[in-house]
């Protein structure tokens, strides 16, 4: 089948088109026809070398956002079957080519609102907000509730589903995304260029933290006693908890079909939305070309890659 690989870390330019074999699936999987992914930072830090070699071995095929349509299942499967539009965040990456092999556990049936586009750029940045708001920020209705970058992918799914649990939502992102993040429902729109969020909001219940450093540090300063900060990006400071009585935590995102039909019901009840920045053509070119918008930091929501048909 083909793909698009890596086999040595660097630029964009190492990223080249490369027929490698068609997966077979084992007794608990489905086997996906990808007609959509996505680009998510982690995969331009894998590609440039920055995540180690716990990646896996090169030819290595980046990529973690799946939605196509299941082609095979597995002996053990009873819960799709053939020609289902599915969506996934499967548990290795490989999305860059014309089939992935899933654990059908991390797999759940396609919102019938989205189209392929869309569907592609949930899993990962859906399922990250998800976790970091209910599983480890404890959110509930009436909390106080700031989001960092508003704009980006987590960020764009976070401010709706803190206002769909019925939270009071502030977010910050530069000012030409005002108008996108106050769609979505950011009650308080802050402009990090132009306000210091940390003077300007207090008695805080909850931080989903997606930038660290100073960013994170000065998050303490706006929570209430008793507060959560969840970071993305690194741990929390043990002391600085103590001092300001919060509790911080960092995660990694967990795959759970469970949680994208959960999403995927918010989805078609006109709950939550994809936020698509762009669209490239999933090939050699067009994955270059997204990893190079992606490495600009400068998103609005997600980048989506569409299978030539």
């Amino acid at each position: 089948m083909k793909a698009v690989v890596i086999e040595q870390f660097g630029g964009p330019e190492v990223l080249v088109g490369k027929e490698i074999p068609k997966p077979v699936i084992e007794p608990n999987q489905v086997l996906i026809r990808l007609r959509a992914t996505s680009v998510n930072p982690v995969d331009f830090k894998i590609r440039q070398g920055a995540m180690g070699s716990a990646t896996g071995d090169f030819p290595l095929v980046l990529g973690g956002d799946a939605a196509g349509v299941v082609v095979e299942v597995g002996e053990n499967v009873s819960r799709f079957k053939a020609d289902e539009r599915v969506f996934a965040r499967p548990r290795d990456f490989g999305t860059y080519a014309e089939y992935i092999a899933v654990d059908a556990d991390v797999v759940s049936k396609m919102p019938k609102a989205f189209n392929f586009e869309e569907a592609a750029a949930v899993p990962l940045a859906a399922m990250t907000a998800w976790q970091a708001l209910v599983d480890h920020g404890k959110i509930k209705e009436g909390d106080k509730v700031l989001i960092h970058a508003g704009s980006g992918g987590v960020g764009t799914f976070a401010i709706q589903l803190a206002k769909h649990f019925g939270a009071e939502v502030a977010s910050t992102a530069s000012s030409r995304n005002k108008e996108l993040l106050e769609s979505l429902g950011a009650d308080r729109f802050i402009d990090y260029k132009e306000e210091d969020f940390s003077k300007v909001l207090s008695d805080y219940d909850l931080v989903l933290d997606t930038m660290g450093g100073d960013i994170q540090r000065k998050s303490f300063e706006i929570l209430k006693p008793g507060g959560r900060l969840v970071s993305l990006v690194e741990k929390p400071d043990e002391q600085l908890q103590e001092k300001y009585q919060v509790t911080g935590v960092q995660f990694m995102m967990e795959p759970s079909g469970s949680q994208l039909e959960k999403l995927a019901e918010l989805a078609d009840q006109g709950k939550l939305r994809a936020v698509i920045d762009s669209t490239f053509w999933l090939n050699e070119e067009g994955i270059r070309q997204a990893h190079e918008k992606s490495e600009t930091h400068h998103a609005a929501g997600k980048i989506v890659l569409r299978a030539e048909q």
